[in-house]
C-alpha cells in the first residue's frame, strides 16, 4: 500500500515537471505522502489540485462511495445530492435582500478564476480527509467489537496471558497496550474501584486506611487523592465524575473531584454498599442493620427507607433496565426492591445454605448471575425467575462479579479472574474465554469492566490491576445518553446535567415491568372522573361472605335443629299450603287492623269532626 501510494504521487510530480518545465525539490520526492495531503497543505498549483481532485473522485467511486459521502456531508448519498441541488438553485437565483455590500461583493467574485481555484482546493482537502477516514474505518473496524478467536481446535483463548497480549498489542495498537498495568498500593490495601458512565474516570478506594483517589484513565494521571483515616467499604460516582460518594465507617460522605467534602448523609448509618440510579438521581445505600435507604441527590431529601429483616447486607447491584435493586443476603436469598414498595417485589432462593457474596445483572435486565459461598456461579432468567445453568469456581469463593456491555461475564475468585464468553449466559459452555492469574494477590475485592473500552479493572490485596479483555466493551459511544461522552468539555457537561434534571424520573416509576408506566390517561376530565368512579365502585362492591353454619350446638334437640335446617329449603304440597294459609292470615290481619284503627279514631273524635271519617 505504501509503495503504490508513493508511486502515484511521483507520477503527478513528473507530469507537472514535463508541462511546467520545473523540477520539484528532492526533499519533497522522498517524503512519504500516500494521498498528497502534505502537498495540498503546503500549496499545490491549480492544475495539480484539479488533477488530485479528479483522482480522489475516481478513488471514491471505486471504494465505498456511500461511506465517503457520509463523511463529507454527514448524511446518506441521496440526502447529500438533494442538498447539492438546493445549493445550485440558490446560486442560480440568489436572494441579495439580506446581504450587506461586502457579502454581495464576495458572492459576485465567487465566479472568478482565483476564487474558484481556492474553492477547488478546499473541496480537495475535504475529499482527501473523507477518503482517509473511510480507509481508517476499514482497517480499525471501529463500529464492530473485536474478539479473540482460536486458530485451530487444539488452541484455547484462555491460555493467552496478559504479558503475551501486551507484547502483541505494542506492535499493533500501543494505546491498547498501555491499558495493561499494575499499581502496587500495599499500604492501604485491599483496594476496590468503580468507573463512571463514560469510562474515562475511575475511583480507587483503599478499604483499610481510607485512601481515596480519582484517576483519568485516558492520560493515566491522578485527578485527586486524599485519605479519610477510617475504613471505606464502598464508593461510587454520582451523575458525573465531579461528585462521588464513599461509604465510610459510620456515614456516607459525598466529595467533589477536587477532594473537598460536600455533604455528609447522617441518616445513612453504618453503610456497607452503594448504588446510584442515574435516571432517577437516587443514591441507594444498605447498612449493617439491614435498612435500605434512597436519597434524592438533586433535592437532598430522603425518599424512602425499608427494613429488609434479613440482617446485614454487603451485596447490592441495580438492574440497568428497570432500576430495581437486587440485594444478596447471608441466607442465600436475593430480594428485589423498589422505593415505592415497603415490601420486597420478589424473593429468590439462589444458594441453599450458602451466603451470597456477589451478583450482577446484564444490561438487558433479563439475566442475573449470582455467586455464593458454595463456590457456585448460577445464571438466572429474571423473566421466569428460573435457574438456567451453573458453573463451579476453583481456587476460592466468587467474591466479585460483573457483566460487560457485550455480555462477557467476569468472575473474581481467590487470586484468579475468569472470563466467560457471551454465549455463557444463554447456554452452558465448557471452557472460559480468558483467564488471568494474580499470584499472591488474592482474594479479589472488586472486578469491574470499563465502559466503551475492552478493559477490566481488578481491585486486590496488593493494589489495582488493569487488563485487556478483547470484545468486552461497546465500540460505539451513544452520545445521546447523559454523561457517556468521554470527550465532553465543561459546557457540554453542564448542558447534559440540566437536561438530565429536566428528564428525571419519579421514584414511583421503578417497577419490575417498566412497560406498565406507558399508559395514557384520557384528556377529557369528565371521562377520567367516570373511570375513577367506576374503579371505586368496583372496589367497594365486595361480595358479602356468607356465614358458615355451625356444626356444633349446645343443649337439647341438636338432631332436630339439624333436620329442620336440612328440610328448610325442601318444598312439598304441605309446605306450600301452609305458606298460603300464613299469607292469607297476614292479609286479613292487616285489613282488619286498619278498619279497627279507623273505627277507634271515629269514636274518639269530637262530634263535630266525626263526619270526616
Amino acid at each position: 500500500m505504501t509503495k503504490r501510494a508513493s508511486k502515484h504521487s511521483n507520477g503527478i510530480s513528473n507530469k507537472d515537471d514535463s508541462t511546467n518545465g520545473e523540477h520539484a525539490p528532492k526533499s519533497r520526492e522522498k517524503e512519504f505522502d500516500p494521498d498528497g495531503s502534505m502537498k495540498i497543505s503546503r500549496g499545490l498549483s491549480n492544475k495539480e489540485a484539479l488533477i488530485q481532485h479528479k483522482q480522489l473522485l475516481t478513488k471514491s467511486q471505486e471504494k465505498n462511495e456511500e461511506a465517503i459521502q457520509r463523511q463529507l456531508w454527514g448524511v446518506a448519498k441521496e440526502t447529500a445530492q438533494g442538498r447539492r441541488e438546493t445549493l445550485r438553485k440558490d446560486d442560480e437565483n440568489p436572494n441579495l435582500a439580506k446581504l450587506n455590500e461586502k457579502q454581495k461583493l464576495a458572492l459576485q467574485n465567487r465566479g472568478r478564476k482565483r476564487v474558484a481555484t481556492v474553492l477547488v482546493r478546499h473541496e480537495t482537502k475535504r475529499l482527501q480527509a473523507a477518503v482517509a477516514a473511510v480507509d481508517a474505518a476499514e482497517i480499525l473496524q471501529t463500529e464492530q467489537a473485536g474478539l479473540l478467536e482460536a486458530e485451530n481446535e487444539m488452541e484455547r483463548t484462555s491460555g493467552l496471558s496478559q504479558v503475551a497480549l501486551k507484547r502483541q498489542l505494542q506492535r499493533v495498537d500501543p494505546h491498547a497496550a498501555s491499558n495493561i498495568f499494575d499499581i502496587s498500593l500495599s499500604q492501604s490495601a485491599p483496594y476496590g474501584l468503580e468507573y463512571d458512565r463514560s469510562g474515562r474516570y475511575s475511583i480507587l478506594y483503599g478499604k483499610s486506611v481510607g485512601h481515596l483517589a480519582m484517576m483519568d484513565c485516558h492520560s493515566k494521571s491522578l485527578v485527586t487523592e486524599f485519605t479519610v483515616h477510617e475504613r471505606v467499604r464502598d464508593a461510587c460516582f454520582l451523575q458525573n465524575f465531579t461528585l462521588f460518594a464513599a461509604a465510610q465507617k459510620n456515614h456516607v460522605f459525598i466529595y467533589d473531584h477536587t477532594g473537598a467534602e460536600v455533604h455528609r448523609l447522617s441518616d445513612h448509618n453504618d453503610p456497607m454498599a452503594l448504588q446510584f440510579l442515574p435516571y432517577h438521581w437516587l443514591l441507594a445505600t444498605i447498612g449493617r442493620a439491614g435498612w435500605l435507604k434512597y436519597q434524592d441527590t438533586s433535592t437532598g431529601q430522603l425518599v424512602s427507607q425499608h427494613r429488609t429483616r434479613l440482617g446485614a447486607c454487603s451485596v447490592l447491584r441495580q438492574n440497568p433496565a428497570n432500576a430495581v435493586l437486587h440485594a444478596g443476603h447471608s441466607n442465600g436469598t436475593v430480594t428485589l426492591w423498589s422505593p415505592a414498595s415497603s415490601q420486597f417485589l420478589a424473593k429468590m432462593l439462589c444458594h441453599k445454605g450458602a451466603a451470597i457474596h456477589s451478583l450482577a445483572v446484564d444490561r438487558t435486565g433479563r439475566t442475573m448471575v449470582t455467586g455464593g459461598a458454595d463456590k457456585q456461579i448460577r445464571v438466572w432468567d429474571l423473566r421466569m425467575y428460573k435457574e438456567l445453568h451453573s458453573y463451579f469456581t476453583v481456587g476460592g469463593i466468587p467474591t466479585s462479579l460483573d457483566i460487560s456491555q457485550r455480555g462477557i461475564v467476569g468472575i473474581g475468585h481467590g487470586c484468579h479472574a475468569t472470563f466467560w464468553g457471551q454465549e455463557a449466559l444463554r447456554e452452558k459452555v465448557k471452557d472460559p474465554y480468558m483467564h488471568h492469574l494474580m499470584g499472591g494477590k488474592g482474594p479479589v475485592e472488586t472486578l469491574r469492566f470499563r465502559p466503551f473500552e475492552d478493559v477490566c479493572g481488578i481491585g486486590q490485596t496488593d493494589g489495582i490491576s488493569s487488563i485487556v479483555i478483547p470484545g468486552s466493551g461497546e465500540p460505539s459511544v451513544d452520545t445521546a445518553e447523559y454523561n457517556t461522552n468521554p470527550m465532553q468539555d465543561a459546557k457540554q457537561r453542564q448542558e447534559e446535567e440540566v437536561r438530565a434534571l429536566l428528564d428525571k424520573l419519579r421514584p414511583e416509576m421503578i417497577a419490575l415491568d417498566p412497560d406498565q408506566v406507558g399508559g395514557i390517561e384520557e384528556s377529557d376530565p369528565h371521562k377520567r372522573l367516570e373511570r375513577l368512579h367506576d374503579l371505586q365502585e368496583a372496589a367497594n362492591a365486595k361480595a358479602v361472605p356468607q356465614k358458615k353454619p355451625k356444626t356444633k350446638k349446645r343443649g337439647r334437640s341438636k338432631i332436630q335443629t339439624q333436620l329442620r335446617r336440612k328440610h328448610k329449603n325442601i318444598l312439598d304440597q304441605n309446605t306450600i299450603k301452609l305458606r298460603e294459609l300464613r299469607e292469607k292470615e297476614k292479609l286479613e290481619n292487616a285489613n282488619g287492623g286498619e278498619g279497627n284503627v279507623a273505627d277507634n279514631r271515629k269514636e274518639s273524635a269530637p262530634a263535630a269532626l266525626r263526619r270526616f271519617f
